[in-house]
């Protein structure tokens, strides 16, 4: 049961996230064409959707409401990028994360598309600015920048280039929300865009704790876990201190003067390295050894986590 010509989303790269791309859009309803430059990795890449999407049927986590047969046969391989591009609404960049890779994959695109596909890409550090300068269709280009593993994480940060219509930016925000996703406008390009930047805060300050020897490593991951990762599975900081006192102004009047007192204690930003990585480590491979097969179950684990955490937010009362 293929869609109308019309409804084409490409997906430039056939690695993780390319799969996860194109799983999330058949789930939609959308043709999608699969484009990479080797046949045996479009092969493998169909064949692994394969596998993934009678899992997910089996197990009741499909999304959409097509069967796996249905959303498998709306998916097709590409080797030819002119044929790929050719009545597509959307094309949505996962080549490794190269700046010069990628802006070689988009000027090629830039000679070849028409005047209304979008140009998106997956990237997670890369700038608009850099990765879209000079083309003739800037104004259609945008970051969609998903979370890793998509599939399960539904948030996409929208990051448009300075010259980006609008108008692009509204489509791609319908055509994220019409597959399930949970898109968020990024007003204007930053280095680490928002996810990122609030992940590497944590993270910086999650070292120091460890590094000066406040907490171990892995009480330090369990301060997440079951503390502040169990409000911000459902509300995120801001609502959290809304809810912590009788609303904002309040938290601000109540607590302001003491979280400036304790941020200004914050350190440097961390090396990252010597024995601070060491003994992180040490405490990482006593839970989770480092070897390619606990890592790959572990992180079955993690999305098999991820998948019950998001059918139990689709259960929960609408906002």
């Amino acid at each position: 049961m293929a869609s109308p010509a019309a409804d084409v989303v490409v997906i430039v790269g056939s690695g993780l996230i390319g799969r996860s791309w194109a799983m999330l859009f058949a789930s939609g309803g959308f043709r999608v064409k699969l484009y990479d430059i080797e046949q045996q990795q479009v092969t493998d890449a169909l064949e692994n959707i394969r596998k993934e999407m009678t899992f997910l049927e089996q197990s009741g986590s499909l999304k959409g409401s097509l069967g796996a047969q249905d959303q498998l046969s709306l998916i097709s391989g590409c080797l030819n990028i002119q044929e790929a591009v050719e009545g597509a609404l959307h094309i949505q960049e996962c080549v490794p994360e190269n700046l010069e890779l990628k802006k070689k994959i988009f000027a090629q695109l830039d000679q070849i598309i028409d005047d209304q596909v979008v140009l998106s890409s997956s990237t997670s550090c890369l700038l608009p600015s850099q990765l879209f300068a000079g083309l003739a269709h800037v104004q259609q280009c945008l970051v969609a920048h998903p979370v890793n593993p998509p599939y399960y994480v539904p948030l996409v940060e929208l990051v448009p280039h300075p010259e980006t219509a609008p108008a692009t930016v509204d489509r791609t925000h319908a055509l994220m929300r019409k597959i399930g996703q949970s898109p968020v406008r990024v007003l204007k390009e930053t280095d680490g865009f928002v996810l990122n930047r609030l992940q590497y805060a944590v993270i910086s300050e999650a070292w120091r704790l460890v590094e000066e020897g406040i907490v171990s490593p892995s009480d330090l991951d369990l301060v997440m876990s079951d503390g502040l990762g169990m409000r911000y599975a459902f509300i995120g900081p801001l609502e959290t201190m809304h809810l912590n006192a009788e609303g904002m102004l309040s938290y601000c009047d109540r607590y302001s003067e003491g979280m400036k007192r304790v941020l200004k204690t914050f350190g440097p930003i961390p090396e990252f390295s010597g024995a601070t990585v060491e003994k992180v480590n040490q405490a990482m491979c006593l839970k989770v050894p480092a070897d390619p097969e606990h890592l790959a179950a572990r992180r079955r684990w993690r999305d098999e986590c991820l998948q019950r955490l998001a059918k139990l937010k689709r259960q929960m009362p609408s906002q």
